[in-house]
């Protein structure tokens, strides 16, 4: 197990404001005041694990002694023996700042930048994984992110990866919801052609959503017949 800390995230005025929808030049000072107050809140940290899989089977692989049950990632990792599951986090800190605001415009501004600095954090870990592991090109999947792969194998995920909430502070609820929630899980691969799992998924009106869908890569995967 690998752990990752005192990762270096710098908020971009111009992401955030394009992320928050300001205009240039008269909001200025807004953006720069946000970036401020929520840089010194951010705690990016991620822990990881490299691994072989162990068997392959017709929907589902192991890996450390643990099954993972999908269709989906047992295609994508058909001609791979190396993953890389991992969890990451910035921490609550930020999100801890925007509730002492009674202004709800104002929370949402903060909930907006720590999504900004989620996704600078996992890009970071991107870039470690390709330097590291010489990895010219990498796809990743997390389980509840299509339905062939259901949000109960999170707790599998944090099994294989030890004590997670010791490692960076992250826990999982009852509900297997990621505490703080500023977190993100999952499983990179090695990948010649890029994979998003929105390839799969037909729901309409997602904001997390990365492509569109393709109903003929569905049917090729087997979860749309």
């Amino acid at each position: 197990m690998e752990i990752l800390k005192d990762i270096s995230i710098t908020l971009q005025p111009e992401e955030i404001r394009k992320k928050l929808h300001m205009r240039q030049g008269s909001e200025d000072g807004e953006v720069q005041s946000l970036i401020e107050t929520a840089q010194p809140l951010i705690r990016a940290r991620v822990v990881y694990k490299v691994c072989y899989i162990e068997k392959k089977l017709k929907d589902a692989i192991d890996i450390d002694g643990i099954r993972f049950k999908s269709q989906v990632l047992r295609k994508n990792v058909d001609k791979v023996e190396r993953v890389f599951p991992y969890v990451i986090t910035i921490g609550n800190e930020l999100q801890e700042k925007a509730r002492t605001f009674d202004d709800v415009l104002k929370q949402y501004y903060f909930d907006v930048i720590a999504n900004v600095a989620l996704t600078e954090a996992r890009k970071y870990f991107e870039d470690q994984l390709r330097s590291m592991y010489a990895l010219a090109g990498m796809s990743r999947m997390s389980p509840g992110s299509l339905m062939d792969w259901p949000i109960e194998e999170q707790s599998l995920l944090f099994s294989l990866l030890g004590n997670v909430e010791a490692s960076i502070g992250v826990k999982l609820s009852s509900s297997l919801v990621m505490i703080p929630q500023k977190s993100i899980s999952g499983l990179y691969f090695p990948t010649e052609v890029s994979f998003y799992s929105c390839q799969l998924c037909p729901r309409k009106r997602c904001p997390s959503r990365q492509t569109g869908y393709d109903k003929e890569m569905a049917k090729e995967y087997g979860i749309l017949k």
